[in-house]
């Protein structure tokens, strides 16, 4: 190891499982000093439960509150420093929480809400909790056995996995417990670190493991770290190793990538179907074990197949049949190398019907041993039977992402709107500060910290300027950059257009084939999940916002946009509801200057948002270097021409700055060519000028010629 891990933690980890014992049978009075740990670090307390109508809960689960993947380090030390002093922990409350496993914030409780959960769910949470402390302190086997016991139990209910089980137990015991998140798992069996003999000796699929199977893992793991084969001692040099490793592992990915758009480098949720007609018997199987399989163990391990055109060829020669198979390929394929950890998956039966819903949480997994050979884990989320709102393909596995009216459908039905941005959050986002956000955008750093300011005071910002200054370009990539990294989540893009509504926006009646289904819109689920989530920030972008009729999309909701009016709540037009915009919400709109067609935006919205006049940046030091490196005496007179045209055209009285031509139309361009450059003036920039001086024949002639000129 190669720097000194902070293990302050361990000791107040330690002590506060030993506190939180004592409530074991006080449940109702913890409950009160949790409530009043947030009151006093001025923190909303997460939803614990229906309503937030909170009748119990396990110790699990109040690890879970503080060890979250997005909670700030700030929020978590305020929270130990009150939970220290309401429960008079003497440990040190620790300052850093490197390498510490985190849950999802979607499924931060270890238990289900009231209505799904059984009778003793979260008794035998305490119970395991109790025994597992028991056993870390006296390794007896009776002790062992109800470990076990409980173990198995617990893993067995819905909602509980490999990764939020064993970070459970890492936190309360990180000498004794190893922690087998997504990470750990990558660092101990994929990543080639731990030697092949260690791991050939530990069983770890995709399915649940048993307590058995927990047990020989950690044997194995400190057969391993007490060897001379690492400098790691024990499972916290591992979780930190595992932590720090990945760490720099993903950056170099993220540096290997070069950024043409704002989520190049982010990978996005697909939606799958998933026919059970042919599995229909193994569903309750495949439910209760949190797995999928699309069957066909004669072929062996999907994983070895280097294209569909092989998996056709192995199918034709198993079944002694030469049918073409190329849906059932396809399906392979997609499963094995498509699907991606945190795409959602919608389960049919028949043609009229789904059975559930879950989300993809494991890579593809082989395993001959068992009955199904290729395997996913898959966190599901409900099970049941629905009407299906969509025509299902009659395919085993079926890729509906781009059919997006479909998919908004089954979002609907479902309520899965808050999940769709549910990624594996244990690897994170991509990093994304104001250095690379100024090497892209190429704005004036003063100009950028004036407006990162400007946003953060008055919630609503309109990026406005002339044609191609890079404002739909920069929009992603101001909110990224104020988070600090690519969170896909926490930044939602729309567009305007004049026939964008309230029932679009906020929510309204929608017609169903047996009449009408009250739907909610964009903006209401994109402020209901920001609630969730109110320790960070979230940015709503609307492109074109003067297309649309902003009183009429709004409506009642103009007055809460407003940031000394965020938290109010006010009664829906269409609904009994009580709604209000959260303070963590950030409007950006975009606005095109040069639009004459538009008419000018009242004052409602005028007060309530801020303008921010973007500029071209053909002098600005970003732009200057990039000309610099595409060493183009044609490309420089071509720049050269367009800020003349500039001039002009700011000196035009029916024109002025709103009009002048952007950088963007010269940007992102790897080489230059001949033909790139007559394209960029022939079908981008002479158009605009013609439309610009549709009654001055001369003037666009003339300066068309002189754009032609420059590149000969």
């Amino acid at each position: 190891m190669n720097k000194t891990i902070d293990r302050t933690w361990v000791d107040f980890y330690k002590e506060l499982a030993e506190k939180l014992l004592e409530f074991r049978e006080k449940r109702e009075e913890l409950i009160i000093k949790i409530q009043k740990v947030y009151e006093l670090a001025e923190i909303k307390l997460p939803t614990l439960e229906r309503n937030n109508q909170l009748t119990d809960i396990d110790p699990f689960t109040i690890f879970g509150l503080f060890n979250k993947s997005s909670m700030k380090e700030s929020n978590k030390i305020k929270i130990l420093e009150n939970v220290s002093e309401l429960l008079n922990i003497k440990s040190k409350v620790p300052s850093s929480f490197d390498s510490i496993p985190t849950i999802n914030n979607m499924g931060a409780t270890y238990y289900d809400f009231e209505g799904y959960r059984n009778e003793n769910d979260i008794d035998d949470l305490w119970t395991l909790f109790s025994v597992a402390l028991t056993y870390a302190k006296e390794k007896r086997l009776e002790y062992k056995n109800q470990f076990i016991k409980y173990f198995d139990l617990v893993m067995s209910k819905r909602g509980i996995g490999n990764s939020k089980l064993t970070s459970g137990l890492y936190w309360i015991s990180p000498k004794t417990y190893a922690n087998l998140d997504s990470r750990s798992r990558w660092y101990i069996f994929e990543s080639e670190k731990v030697p092949f003999e260690i791991i050939s000796l530990m069983e770890m699929g995709n399915e649940k493991i048993t307590a058995e199977e927990y047990l020989t893992i950690i044997y194995n793991l400190k057969t391993y770290l007490s060897s001379t084969k690492t400098s790691m001692s024990d499972f916290i040099d591992l979780s930190y190793e595992a932590w720090r490793y990945s760490e720099q592992v993903n950056k170099k990915k993220t540096d290997e990538i070069e950024t043409t758009d704002a989520d190049k480098d982010v990978e996005s949720i697909n939606y799958w179907m998933f026919s059970a007609d042919s599995e229909v018997k193994y569903w309750d199987f495949f439910y209760d074990n949190s797995l999928l399989s699309i069957g066909l163990n004669k072929l062996g391990d999907f994983s070895t197949y280097i294209d569909k055109k092989e998996i056709k060829e192995k199918l034709q020669e198993v079944n002694e049949f030469n049918n073409n198979y190329n849906n059932t390929a396809n399906a392979v394929w997609q499963f094995t190398k498509e699907m991606k950890i945190g795409d959602i998956i919608y389960v049919k039966k028949g043609q009229s019907k789904l059975i559930g819903w879950g989300i993809v949480s494991s890579r593809h997994h082989y395993n001959i041993n068992r009955e199904f050979s290729n395997s996913r884990q898959i966190d599901w989320k409900k099970k049941g039977e629905w009407i299906t709102p969509v025509k299902p393909s009659n395919k085993i596995l079926t890729k509906i992402t781009p059919y997006s009216e479909s998919v908004r459908k089954l979002n609907m039905l479902f309520e899965t709107e808050k999940f769709d941005t549910v990624i594996d959050t244990e690897v994170g986002f991509p990093k994304y500060n104001s250095n690379q956000f100024l090497n892209e955008v190429f704005m004036n750093e003063k100009y950028y910290h004036s407006l990162v300011e400007l946003i953060k005071i008055k919630k609503n910002v309109i990026l406005q300027g002339p044609p191609g200054v890079g404002k739909t370009y920069a929009a992603k990539r101001l909110a990224y950059s104020i988070i600090g990294e690519k969170a896909t989540s926490r930044v939602k893009m729309i567009q305007f257009h004049q026939s964008y509504s309230y029932e679009d926006f906020i929510m309204g009646f929608r017609p169903t084939e047996t009449g009408f289904k009250l739907n909610k819109g964009t903006f209401y689920n994109f402020c209901k999940q920001a609630e969730e989530d109110s320790e960070n920030k979230y940015f709503f972008i609307i492109d074109e916002i003067n297309r649309g009729n902003l009183s009429k999309i709004f409506g009642e909701l103009f007055m809460l946009i407003e940031n000394d009016k965020r938290g109010t709540e006010l009664e829906l037009l269409y609904a009994d509801e009580k709604f209000s915009v959260p303070k963590n919400v950030y409007i950006i709109g975009m606005m095109n200057t040069a639009d004459r067609s538009l008419a000018i935006l009242d004052y409602a919205l005028r007060r309530r948002f801020a303008f921010y006049n973007m500029n071209t940046s053909f002098t600005t030091m970003g732009f200057r270097e990039y000309q610099e490196n595409l060493q183009n005496s044609k490309f420089d007179e071509l720049i050269l021409c367009v800020q003349n045209l500039n001039k002009e055209i700011i000196n035009d009285e029916t024109l002025g700055e709103g009009f002048v031509i952007g950088h963007s139309y010269f940007c992102n361009l790897k080489e230059i060519t001949d033909s790139i450059l007559t394209n960029i003036v022939e079908f981008e920039i002479i158009p605009l000028i013609k439309e610009y001086w549709f009654d001055e024949e001369t003037k666009v002639d003339i300066w068309s010629e002189m754009l032609r000129s420059s590149i000969k």
